[in-house]
């Protein structure tokens, strides 16, 4: 007699409910009050409008003593008319359905949202580049009450970096609703990455200080030789300009255990204009959440222009290219950030004197782990001459 045969179909795994905590009220009341002005206004036959902020460098401004780029009084608006009448219903829609992801304890990322649209009609969205402007608009309005765009539920499809080192992180199980413990020192040669969403995570360390890294292959060796143990740090990899999880994941941590900040990256315009200026103050089209996403307690180890000399690197850097040397002189004459501090503009015009520039990996010229045996131990030893 034939046995009968099982039912393979895969079942969804029921996600845990959750409690709205008081970001979710926060972010629900703002989605209701917003419709609520639009349908009074259509009520009383008056053309509705959206009020945004202006993101852009020219409506920022830099105070030393807060330590980011801090939104400036420029808005824009957005008022129901026949050109706008698209763009204006989009902004709804998404909002209603960030309402129904906070409500559902789920989330959607930025592709998602985009296809999400094709289900509009003509209010779908013909490419991203669109969707990702309106929800920026969102975004930026709800930064005024304190609230950002992983609190309306939209997440970018990239993960956060890469984490190795003194330091337990307590997630919770989305299917149990429990707490997990991820120690950070059990991967082997491998890692914790980042994830998308990191307000909910808790820390355990006993860390002196966290050290952010540009390059992979710079943390890899790092991590693989386990720099973490012996110098008592939590190695971040942010790979490049890092992600705003990256950032929120080393703000919030560098915060809740009082520890610094330190970041190794490329003795490069680019590196330390782009990259390291985002990961400690954020930058101007982003000014309406630098104060969740940026690390204003950041100090920059290195590698700077001085290091070159110190660590005879001559023959081992690049000659500066024309992009490279218009970035430089662009962070000079034009970034708040870069313009008040006088430690920082000496190190870039000394950069632009020696027209070159130095990757991390040039300390590898010394033997590949002379960066572990040499170059960090001696720059750790000196911290107060680490640029601000």
């Amino acid at each position: 007699m034939a046995k009968e045969k099982k039912d393979e179909t895969p079942k969804p795994v029921k996600r845990a409910a959750r409690k709205l905590d008081e970001l979710d009220k926060k972010t629900l009341k703002l989605i209701e009050q917003t419709a609520t002005k639009v349908r009074a206004s259509i009520d009383k036959r008056v053309l509705p409008e959206l009020r945004f902020p202006t993101r852009s460098l020219a409506n920022v401004k830099y105070d030393t003593k807060i330590g980011y780029f801090e939104l400036g009084r420029g808005t824009s608006a957005r008022a129901l008319s026949v050109n706008t009448v698209k763009s204006f219903a989009q902004t709804l829609r998404l909002m209603a359905i960030s309402k129904e992801m906070v409500e559902n304890n789920d989330f959607a990322t930025k592709r998602e949202a985009y296809y999400v649209s094709k289900n509009w009609g003509e209010c779908k969205f013909n490419e991203q580049p669109e969707s990702d402007t309106v929800m920026d608009d969102i975004e930026a309005m709800a930064s005024l009450e304190g609230l950002s765009r992983e609190q309306l539920r939209y997440f970018p499809e990239e993960h956060g970096g890469s984490v190795a080192g003194n330091l337990v992180v307590i997630d919770i199980d989305s299917e149990t609703g429990k707490e997990i413990e991820i120690d950070c020192t059990g991967f082997g040669t491998g890692s914790y990455s980042i994830p998308h969403s990191v307000e909910h995570l808790k820390f355990k360390t006993d860390a002196k200080f966290i050290l952010a890294i540009e390059t992979g292959g710079m943390f890899q060796r790092l991590n693989n030789h386990k720099f973490w143990k012996s110098a008592s740090c939590i190695l971040v990899e942010t790979a490049g300009v890092p992600t705003r999880a990256t950032r929120r994941f080393i703000r919030r941590l560098a915060d809740d255990k009082d520890i610094p900040v330190y970041a190794f990256v490329d003795c490069d315009p680019y590196g330390i204009a782009n990259i390291y200026r985002t990961l400690k103050v954020g930058s101007g089209n982003m000014a309406h959440i630098n104060r969740f996403f940026c690390v204003p307690q950041a100090q920059y180890l290195g590698v700077t222009p001085q290091d070159i000399i110190d660590f005879k690197l001559q023959d081992a850097t690049h000659v500066l290219q024309e992009v490279d040397i218009k970035r430089a002189k662009d962070a000079l004459k034009n970034d708040p950030f870069f313009m008040a501090h006088k430690p920082w503009v000496k190190a870039i015009e000394h950069m632009l004197k020696m027209g070159v520039r130095a990757e991390q990996q040039a300390l590898a010229k010394w033997g590949l782990n002379y960066v572990i045996e040499e170059y960090l131990p001696a720059k750790l030893k000196n911290r107060k001459s680490f640029l601000p």
